[in-house]
């Protein structure tokens, strides 16, 4: 019974997965292609928030009274990506981006890439920051990711699974004969 106990034990133990930063030193330490790399799950570690806003204004003539008529149009959209969110690989780049797909749809991905100023080695959210807002590529159409999103960086769970085999006998003695 002890044996038992202690194998299920090492097994519930050692098949924990802990969420860690998805690296360069990671890809190479473990051998990560581009074809196994489609087969693994990425996380974002921060909440990401894409914000666009289109204004249009007109100016017309209504004709018979003559008065002009000034017509304005504005809309937004946000797209907000959960922190710890799946998401796959769509490619790797040649500069060394990844880029990771969060929902179906046309150029609908997001970059993630090493940042020269800091040296960890994580990913993080590919755009041109500028006053904590980041300008970017989604879907077709440019957004902004608000300041918060800057430290979203890609993650990946690692399970570290160690098995162990543990065999006792008892022993019976010997008798003189």
């Amino acid at each position: 019974m002890r044996i038992l106990t202690a194998l299920i034990v090492v097994f519930i133990l050692g098949s924990c997965a802990n969420s860690i930063p998805y690296t360069e030193k990671l890809r190479s330490e473990y051998d990560l292609t581009p074809e196994k790399l489609k087969k693994i799950q990425f996380y974002t570690s921060e909440t990401i928030i894409l914000e666009r806003s289109e204004d249009q204004s007109k100016m017309v003539t209504t004709g018979k009274s003559g008065e002009v008529v000034k017509s304005e149009t504005s809309t937004s959209e946000r797209v907000i990506i959960p922190a710890r969110r799946k998401g796959i690989l769509e490619r790797v780049e040649e500069d060394g981006s990844v880029l990771v797909r969060f929902e179906v749809g046309q150029n609908k991905f997001l970059s993630f890439k090493e940042r020269p100023n800091i040296s960890n080695g994580r990913l993080y959210l590919e755009a041109q920051w500028v006053n904590g807002r980041g300008e970017l590529d989604y879907g077709n159409a440019v957004y902004f990711a608000v300041r918060g999103s800057s430290s979203a960086y890609l993650m990946v769970k690692l399970k570290d699974f160690s098995k162990q085999q543990h065999k006792d006998r008892v022993v019976k003695g010997m008798k003189v004969n």
